[in-house]
């Protein structure tokens, strides 16, 4: 789950992390009344939306008055804003964040992710602030500093302290910046965070460190600890199908291709997503039924794929261990015939009870189209657009 820069930047406060004075507003009037409470004469405005690559779009501007913070709301509220994360089509900006100036004196980067390859929460640091992680690491990876933290006794304060050094910080900046890491890795823990990233993370005039700009998101796991956090969810930032098939339970990302994609457990759907690609077909979306899906799931699954109209084929691919493909074909024969599916289906299943869930579809009376294995499959659900 994600949420946005003020929200983050609120939760990161309370641990005692580093962060300018700011305040959210939904209008122009909200916006001009922030920063008269602010004061000062230099204010940020920032759009909030889910998605990096604000500034570049035209959705970060500093001004040197009231009166221009009001002109900027009423330029980026109700704005359709296109960053390179938002796509083409763009997210309209509903809320914006006024923030108190700030006096840069050098712009750094740091991130903290759970690095599945070593099962231990990683903090990243490079002089490189302002640009984003991914091109830094492939143009100059060596500008990218790592700590692996071990979970048994967490961040050390020599960890904290190499990155210190390692971004050039001297004197009184070394004990701040070994402040900000603990209070950071302490707010990511405690919320059970996937990613929290600064960035920039600057050094001010005065030798001060502090987060100009915060992401977080966080491990939907372990959102039942959180309520407060859940409380955060901007659903205007979701797709409507996903926030859709969170209701039943499904794991759903729509994409952009026009094969439709019904399939039990993660790596099975991403290996049909990729196996689609090699074929030369393109995935319109990411489904997971899981591995106990009832007839109900399955129905559902199909209402939520055929409801994007780019889809022109369905593809299911189902290998029942826990899942029996019996019920998978009971789901799917119903589905059917209740949607009136107008397009061609796919159907490959193995494991748990498919003989019997074979002759389920072969005496509905669907015209289903049967596939023998996982490749059969892909290839007959590429053939039948072009059909």
């Amino acid at each position: 789950m994600n949420i946005h820069e003020y929200q983050a930047k609120e939760i990161l406060a309370k641990f005692g992390v580093a962060v300018p004075r700011g305040r959210v507003a939904f209008t122009p009037d909200e916006a001009e009344k922030a920063a008269q409470e602010l004061g000062g004469s230099v204010f940020v405005v920032k759009s909030q939306i889910h998605a990096g690559g604000r500034g570049k779009g035209g959705g970060v501007k500093v001004v040197k008055s009231i009166a221009d913070v009001r002109a900027e709301a009423q330029r980026m509220l109700g704005m359709t804003l296109v960053t390179k994360q938002t796509g083409p089509k763009g997210k309209e900006v509903k809320r914006i964040y006024v923030e108190e100036g700030c006096n840069i004196a050098r712009e750094l980067y740091l991130g903290m992710v759970i690095d599945r390859a070593t099962s231990r929460v990683t903090v990243m640091a490079s002089t490189e602030g302002g640009m984003e992680i991914e091109e830094v690491a492939a143009r100059s990876p060596e500008k990218i500093l790592k700590e692996a933290i071990d979970p048994a006794v967490g961040l050390q304060g020599y960890q904290a302290r190499n990155l210190a050094f390692g971004l050039g910080l001297e004197g009184k900046q070394v004990n701040k910046a070994v402040g900000f890491i603990s209070a950071l890795y302490k707010a990511f823990t405690s919320c059970d965070a996937a990613l929290v990233e600064i960035n920039p993370l600057v050094v001010t005039g005065d030798g001060d460190i502090i987060a100009l700009d915060a992401k977080m998101n966080f491990d939907g796991n372990a959102l039942f600890r959180h309520k407060d956090i859940v409380a955060l969810r901007d659903l205007n930032e979701e797709d409507p199908k996903e926030i859709e098939a969170s209701k039943f339970e499904l794991n759903y990302i729509a994409l952009e291709g026009n094969i439709g994609c019904m399939v039990n457990g993660a790596g099975l759907a991403m290996a049909t997503m990729d196996l689609i690609k090699i074929k030369g077909g393109a995935p319109a979306n990411f489904l997971d039924v899981g591995g106990g899906a009832t007839t109900e799931n399955v129905t559902n699954a199909f209402k939520l794929i055929l409801s994007d109209p780019q889809v022109k084929c369905l593809l299911v691919n189902i290998f029942g261990g826990i899942m029996r493909c019996d019920v998978i074909a009971q789901g799917i024969v119903i589905a059917a015939k209740t949607l009136n599916v107008h397009v061609p289906v796919v159907v490959r299943l193995e494991g748990t009870n498919v003989e019997l869930g074979k002759k389920i579809l072969s005496e509905s009376g669907l015209a289903i189209i049967a596939a023998s294995n996982f490749d059969d499959a892909a290839t007959k659900a590429v053939a039948a657009l072009a059909a």
